[in-house]
């Protein structure tokens, strides 16, 4: 299905639950929440961020703020006038740059594995980061190529047999073009001082053996938004939603019923 020139899946007839992925992520990202959660409660909502799947990609530089619009877009395209946001990574950023840009679309926040900024205060850092994401690609390496080196990374010690391989598959369909662009977008992030501005409620769900965004993190982040609970899932990694399904599903359940 396509709405504002974003693909995506949905499951149920309820509250519309929109579910935003990561850099390698894609709809089956959320798979798992939308066979658990989607239903009569909740209309659980899967899409392709621009670039991805038959999503028409954003104008070059891609920015939160054009990412943003087009998910105002989308949700109206649907016609729901507020949703729940549900985001992995850069889509819990990009969720909670909307919680600011658009507070009268947003329900709530449940941001997963996501930091309120991008790593370091300096150009060094973004560099850096940069440099290594891509350095793969520089040197010859297709993206399933980089997909099944990246993967077993992005998991903690205890996820369960199959979903590095699951993982992989979902990356290695990320055309170059985007995953280039979404990275040049990522590095510019920083909602650190704004996290006291964001109305919504908010759930944050951390991994502790993520690397990429810190239960530390994310817990300090939790702290300065003035409606927010944290949890912690031991073993987990930094794709928490699919490395431990049932435990992401029963956290996102009791916040969502009480909403």
């Amino acid at each position: 299905m396509i709405a504002a020139g974003v693909e995506y899946e949905a499951v149920g007839s309820g509250a519309p639950v929109v579910c935003l992925h990561g850099i390698g992520g894609g709809v089956e990202s959320f798979r798992a929440q939308m066979d658990a959660l989607g239903g009569e409660d909740w209309r659980v909502i899967s899409w392709n961020m621009p670039g991805y799947g038959t999503s028409t990609p954003e104008d070059l530089p891609w920015s939160f703020g054009g990412l943003s619009d087009r998910l105002g877009a989308f949700i109206a395209e649907l016609g729901h006038a507020r949703a729940h946001l549900v985001g992995q990574s850069i889509g819990g950023m990009l969720a909670l740059e909307h919680a600011l840009r658009r507070p009268e679309q947003v329900a709530s926040l449940s941001l997963i594995g996501t930091t309120p900024a991008f790593g370091g205060r300096d150009d060094s850092f973004k560099d850096a980061f940069l440099k290594a994401r891509l350095a793969p690609l520089e040197a010859g390496l297709s993206m399933a190529e980089m997909a099944a080196q990246a993967a077993p990374h992005l998991v903690g010690p205890n996820a369960p047999g199959g979903v590095g391989d699951e993982i992989a598959g979902i990356m290695s369909a990320v055309p170059e073009a985007t995953w280039r662009a979404i990275l040049d977008c990522l590095v510019t992030f920083n909602r650190r001082d704004d996290l006291g501005r964001v109305a919504a409620p908010c759930c944050l769900i951390a991994g502790s053996h993520d690397q990429n965004a810190p239960a530390r993190t994310m817990q300090k982040m939790a702290a300065k938004l003035p409606d927010a609970e944290y949890h912690l899932i031991d073993g987990a990694g930094h794709m928490i939603n699919q490395e431990f399904p049932c435990e992401t599903n029963a956290i996102l359940r009791r916040f969502l019923t009480a909403q």
